[in-house]
């Protein structure tokens, strides 16, 4: 499933127009990515945690010369998933 068709299921679910819910949608996407760039961490009971962890610097190589390269260290956006969301796939 894609943006779109995301979209286009909330607005059927909810009965609302495909641009509300695509202001819905963006406004989720919106609010999660400025708690992840504070540090925060995104609880949603049942469903999962958006959360971030650092990642370290480290050498890696250029697959195609062999070379050494340095990857620089960085901040990862992260998912766990929640009890509901992983009892409802198994």
């Amino acid at each position: 499933m894609n943006k779109a068709q995301l979209i286009e299921a909330i607005a059927n679910d909810v009965d609302i127009t495909k641009a509300a819910a695509a202001a819905c949608v963006d406004a989720f996407i919106n609010n999660v990515t400025k708690v992840l760039k504070k540090k925060g961490e995104v609880r949603l009971v049942g469903f999962g945690t958006f959360a971030t962890a650092k990642r370290k610097a480290t050498t890696g190589r250029n697959p195609q010369t062999g070379e050494a390269i340095k990857i620089p260290a960085s901040v990862q956006p992260k998912f766990k998933p929640g009890k509901a969301l992983k009892e409802a796939l198994n």
